[in-house]
């Protein structure tokens, strides 16, 4: 009863709405929570009370049941409830009290076998001479020349930053590149609403990883990520040569979509990807790209048949472009590798008339197991008698010999003397014509110095 006068008059006591039914209500509600708090108080404190024993020596009036050795259990007087009440009144009202400071807990380690942050680079440079001594200091026709392109100047070929965060079961990897290399790779990208070559042109990689647990283990990548086409990677010191053949340069070194990775047992893998196109970033019509790799790989043979097919023309949905990539790698002594590379390839076209261009390639490195000391030579060969890929109806003939020397781990340098030949004149010339271009021939010699730091 003295609850619901106590919320009278706490109702009554409003100074903006005296007597009304919401402060009235408002009032009963607190109070009801008071009292409720305050009988939790009560029945901790009474609990509390009875976990104490309190000994004495027992009276013939007052013994209780005692435990053994005589104490007996005496309980508080029946007073003790409203006593008890009060002091929880009294707690609730009183301040509370700092509680005394904890030491901060001891950081925590790494669990065993957790992702980690990976940061890697590495800078590359040359310097090349060309017979030919191009006006324009290009060393290679228009599209193509994606390491050494300048001639008879120290260059800067690619500086590349990577972070990677291994997929377990998510991961990443982000790579930004500078230099001649990314100028090149990235100038037929689409210039449009928001892309450009100048958006894209630092971006060598900027992919997300999900490896999901499926079977064996199905590895989801998206974004920008590596071309499964051809044997040669963008990255020179990945490659025998420092430049890199025709089959490499005329298929893609990238590409933007879906990758789906799975192994099909210790040696066989495949991999299907959905993509915008043929090594772009932004698409240039509205029809998607499909590729395909089955490969194996042993302890001294690799094999990889690989595909895309989708449509590459500008606004156009319905034409495709169709190649086939087989690159094979045998180990044939502890010092010899060899290497073969073909690629077929052809593309519709809007006048009913199909294009077509093939390529082979040979490779071979020798490298002793005990020494810091390599060769390698590469011959070539590459038909695009309908222009359709080279921009020129050609044949190409390359011959290219490298010697590799890495002082020190990190530090790999590639002497290379390179000779291209076409049937078409498409190298540069030290000659101007008469409108101020240069005049073209149908052959040039490189010979380069390129270095590469890593860290």
């Amino acid at each position: 009863m003295w609850i619901l006068i106590l919320a009278a008059g706490w109702g009554t006591s409003s100074p903006t709405l005296p007597g009304s039914p919401v402060d009235l209500l408002a009032a009963l509600l607190l109070t009801a929570g008071v009292w409720r708090v305050a009988e939790r108080r009560q029945r901790e404190l009474r609990e509390s009370a009875a976990a104490r024993l309190v000994s004495f020596r027992a009276g013939p009036d007052l013994a209780r049941p005692s435990r053994p050795g005589g104490a007996a259990v005496v309980p508080f007087p029946a007073r003790a409830g409203r006593f008890s009440l009060s002091l929880a009144l009294v707690s609730l009202l009183a301040p509370p009290t700092v509680a005394q400071a904890q030491p901060a807990p001891a950081p925590q380690e790494p669990a065993a076998g957790s992702p980690r942050l990976e940061v890697h680079g590495f800078v590359d440079g040359y310097f090349t001479w060309n017979t030919n001594q191009p006006a324009d200091h290009a060393n290679f026709f228009p599209g193509v020349g994606t390491s050494a392109k300048r001639d008879h100047e120290a260059a800067l070929n690619l500086a590349q930053v990577s972070l990677e965060l291994a997929p377990q079961p998510v991961g990443f990897k982000l790579a930004l590149g500078y230099g001649n290399a990314m100028e090149v790779v990235h100038a037929a990208e689409l210039r449009g609403a928001a892309t450009s070559p100048e958006a894209w042109r630092n971006v060598v990689q900027a992919s997300l990883q999900w490896r999901t647990g499926l079977g064996r283990g199905l590895l989801l990548e998206a974004g920008v990520y590596p071309s499964h086409i051809g044997m040669e990677a963008f990255q020179s010191q990945d490659n025998w040569n420092y430049t890199r053949s025709w089959l490499g340069e005329l298929s893609p070194y990238y590409q933007t979509g879906l990758k789906l990775a799975y192994p099909l047992s210790e040696r066989w893998s495949a991999q299907l990807h959905l993509l915008n196109g043929w090594q772009v970033i932004a698409d240039n019509n509205r029809g998607k790209s499909l590729g395909a790799q089955l490969a194996y790989n042993a302890e001294r043979l690799s094999l990889s048949l690989n595909g895309i097919v989708g449509p590459e023309l500008a606004a156009d949905d319905d034409d495709l472009r169709a190649l086939g990539d087989v690159v094979a790698t045998w180990k044939a002594t502890r010092s010899l590798s060899l290497g073969f590379s073909a690629d077929l390839a052809g593309e519709q076209r809007p006048a009913g008339e199909s294009a077509r261009w093939a390529g082979l390639g040979l490779y071979a490195r020798f490298s002793p197991s005990e020494s810091r000391t390599a060769l390698a030579l590469r011959g070539e060969h590459y038909d695009d008698g309908d222009g359709a890929i080279s921009g020129t109806a050609q044949t190409l003939k390359e011959l290219t010999v490298t010697l590799e020397h890495r002082p020190d781990p990190r530090l790999i340098l590639k002497l290379e003397g390179r000779y291209d030949r076409s049937n078409a004149d498409v190298f540069t010339g030290d000659e101007l014509d008469a409108a101020g271009a240069p005049v073209r021939k149908s052959s040039q010699f490189l010979l380069l110095l390129g270095a590469v730091a890593t860290f």
